[in-house]
């Protein structure tokens, strides 16, 4: 069973894949994919690059993660992600059979859960809250930077 402990530990890569979006101008949204405690993906933002509005992070590592396992469905793992997945990557990790999602920051204007009905596959695990001020203060750190300029 993977205690709070490891969820930090996972959800500060995370939080270094966002960072990496944040110093390439993208919104900072980062994650990484897990299976028996080892990282198998990253992702962060690239929709900026890319021009791409599909390219999120969950996107990015849901291709990825599905290559290391050599199939489209991710039951063992568990995706950890900074801000709360939006209803498009919601349904991708539906489809995907994820086991579970870690987010940290909530986002009440796009958030998949902001939908009364379920997107998550029914046998997805979902932990939200973790390292959330962390999180939300680099989503803060970044739309001040964009307003002030």
């Amino acid at each position: 069973m993977i205690g709070a402990v490891d969820d930090a530990h996972f959800m500060r890569m995370a939080l270094r894949e966002a960072e990496r979006a944040f110093a390439a101008d993208e919104v900072p949204i980062g994650c990484v994919i897990t299976a028996r405690g080892q990282v198998i993906a990253r992702g962060h933002n690239l929709t900026e690059r890319l021009n791409d509005v599909t390219a999120h992070a969950e996107m990015q590592a849901i291709t990825a993660a599905a290559e290391h396992v050599g199939g489209k469905y991710l039951h063992d793992c568990t995706l950890y992600v900074t801000v709360e997945p939006c209803v498009m990557c919601a349904g991708a990790l539906h489809w995907a059979h994820i086991g579970r999602i870690v987010f940290g920051a909530r986002d009440a204007k796009a958030g998949y859960q902001r939908i009364e009905k379920a997107v998550l596959h029914p046998k997805t695990e979902v932990t939200g809250g973790v390292l959330e001020g962390e999180c939300a203060e680099l989503m803060k750190r970044f739309f001040r930077k964009k307003r002030a300029l």
